[in-house]
This record gives C-alpha cells, sequence and structure tokens, in this order.
C-alpha cells in the first residue's frame, strides 16, 4: 500500500487555510460593523453585531458567506493597492 500524500497547498488561493472567523474579524477591523452592514446587509451585521452572532448566520447560511468572503478579497486587493480603504479615515 503507498502513503497518502498530503493534499497540496493551494498558494494561489487566499482564502485557504483561513477560518470565517478570522474573515470576519478582519472584515470588522478594516470596515467596521456599520459599513458592513452597508456592504452586506444582513440582520447579523445591522441589529447588535458581533463575531459569534455572526458566525453562527454565515455558517448556515452560504450565500451570505460568499458574500462576505468575496468582500474579504476585495480588501485584500484594495490593500495590495494600497488605497487603504475606510481604515485612513477613522
Amino acid at each position: 500500500m503507498q502513503d497518502a500524500s498530503p493534499p497540496p497547498a493551494h498558494p494561489r488561493d487566499p482564502l485557504h487555510g483561513l477560518t470565517l472567523e478570522a474573515i470576519v474579524r478582519a472584515l470588522e477591523l478594516y470596515y467596521g460593523w456599520a459599513e458592513l452592514a452597508v456592504r452586506i446587509p444582513v440582520r447579523c451585521f445591522t441589529h447588535d453585531p458581533s463575531v459569534n452572532s455572526s458566525l453562527k448566520f454565515l455558517r448556515k447560511t452560504p450565500w451570505a458567506r460568499e458574500k462576505v468572503e468575496g468582500l474579504y478579497l476585495f480588501m485584500l486587493r484594495e490593500q495590495r493597492r494600497g488605497s487603504g480603504g475606510l481604515a485612513e479615515h477613522r
């Protein structure tokens, strides 16, 4: 029998190895809850937002999780361009 080789790394996938919690925390730090609620208008961001309530909702709601992951990728592109985004204006 052959040994199972480890799965190949995904160096081009910026989401690989990141937890949903890390993504939500990074977005909250970068945009803040108010701006997150504007960009992705879901109740977990608009009414009494917290990381825990957001994780609970996003784990059960694939379409919302996709939007959050998309916004995270957009945030990374903004940071790479050096625009600084909203973090500079706080």
